[in-house]
């Protein structure tokens, strides 16, 4: 298989140090840039992400025009710390409120279209204990430096070599090197160059991220690559190194629950490029067991795989942001 989209399109948070040059750049391009933080009770680390985001990259530096908060409907004090610490705050329900109201990650992604003004949007995770201005601002670069860049993606942790280069791609988590890595190997070979396809940070242009659908849950970061390299080509894609990211870990059943929802994903995606065809519908329970008083009792979880359609097909959308 040929690698060299892995040595062309791979970067080093370090490269892209000089937050000066990157400032000039967006100012010379005429460009705009939101930080969008999609939250279900988040309230012990978003003040930090919050407060380093905009004591680096709105003041020192002036590369984020905004930052926004969108919300699942939190229970703790998400909202009220994320108000006060000068984030724009969104109940993701109260976003287009005429159209069906769904809950996840990909809903809160999918609305913030919606909310944020920036030609340029980044999601970022609320959920890192580590964070640093760094994850903003290296997943921004490449969109400037680059006119053939529109998405960039990050990775993080342990080093390997890769020809002449040093650097420091990783095994991503279980759910990745247990299920998206084995379906790409099998399906689209050029995306295992992709180090960690489910990392929840990641930027693109708003003329992307507007023309794909949205799945509302866990799929999100999967659709995103399939259709954003089927659209514009993996040379559209980067991938930058963000050197260590902690976050809280998840359980095997949640994993599952998740691996569920992405394997969903996936071959919907399949079905619709006519590369699979299915004898009948997917089955839309996830089916896990526990055992309670010497007896396995079934666990079921119904998930449906909606997904939301191109944000650019959406009437109010297009009516605000002036698309014909």
């Amino acid at each position: 298989m040929d690698n060299s989209w892995l040595q062309k399109n791979t970067f080093y948070h370090s490269q892209f140090s000089n937050l000066e040059h990157l400032v000039l750049e967006k100012r010379r391009k005429g460009l705009s840039i939101s930080l969008c933080l999609p939250t279900l009770n988040e309230e012990k680390t978003i003040a930090k992400e919050i407060i380093i985001m905009k004591s680096e990259l709105m003041t020192r530096f002036p590369l984020l025009d905004e930052i926004i908060v969108v919300d699942s409907g939190s229970t703790d004090r998400t909202l009220e710390i994320a108000a006060e610490y000068g984030a724009d705050v969104y109940t993701a329900s109260d976003i287009l409120p005429d159209l069906k109201d769904f809950k996840g990650k990909g809903e809160n992604l999918w609305k913030a279209l919606y909310v944020t003004r920036g030609d340029i949007i980044v999601y970022l995770d609320a959920d890192i204990k580590n964070v640093h201005h760094r994850f903003v601002y290296a997943l921004v670069a490449p969109l400037l430096l680059y006119d053939h860049i529109r998405y960039s993606k990050a990775f993080y942790d342990r080093p390997i070599s890769v020809g002449d280069q040093r650097l420091r791609p990783t095994g991503g988590g279980r759910v990745t090197e247990l299920v998206i890595r084995p379906l790409f190997s099998l399906f689209f070979p050029e995306l295992t160059q992709i180090i960690q396809p489910l990392s929840g940070e990641y930027a693109g242009f708003r003329s992307v991220f507007e023309k794909i659908p949205f799945p509302i849950g866990y799929g999100i970061e999967t659709s995103m690559i399939l259709d954003i390299s089927a659209k514009w080509g993996l040379d559209a894609i980067a991938q930058v190194d963000l050197d260590r990211r902690i976050h809280r870990n998840q359980s095997t059943k949640a994993l599952g629950k998740m691996a569920f929802v992405i394997m969903q994903t996936f071959l919907k995606r399949l079905v619709t490029r006519g590369q699979i065809t299915l004898q009948d519908e997917l089955f839309n329970e996830m089916i896990q067991y526990s055992l309670k008083d010497n007896e396995y009792c079934p666990e079921i979880h119904q998930i449906g795989g909606h997904e939301r359609p191109p944000m650019i097909e959406i009437p109010a959308y297009r009516k605000k942001f002036q698309r014909s």
